[in-house]
């Protein structure tokens, strides 16, 4: 299994998409036109162990709702991310024996590093 969930119009993910070869042997999932379902959010619960993991703390919902402010629980978070498609943490890719969350540097580098292995 080759899967990512992505923003469309987000330049980094498409950047990153680039640069690390996405092509259609991946299913891609924008989240804007096919938000995540709630099975699908708790499988990549699962693979990296809570919700706070996939949480987008730099989207505007987040600061706009003030949410930094509040302390949330695991189902808190949870609700958010399926209300509100950019709090999800992006691009998450998914593999079968991987998930990479997020556009940090060194994320990346994981995941450039887990293709070309």
């Amino acid at each position: 299994m080759k899967k990512i969930y992505y923003l469309k119009t987000c330049d980094t993910c498409r950047r990153i998409m680039k640069e690390v070869g996405v092509d259609a042997s991946f299913d891609s999932q924008n989240v804007k036109e096919t938000p995540i379902s709630s099975a699908q959010l708790d499988e990549l619960k699962n693979r990296t162990g809570s919700y706070e993991s996939l949480f987008n703390k730099r989207s505007n919902v987040y600061k706009s709702e003030g949410l930094k402010d509040k302390t949330l629980s695991e189902d808190d978070v949870r609700s958010y991310i399926l209300k509100e498609y950019t709090l999800l943490k992006r691009p998450v890719f998914l593999f079968d024996d991987a998930i990479f969350v997020g556009n940090a540097k060194k994320d990346i580098e994981a995941l450039k590093s887990y293709l070309n292995k």
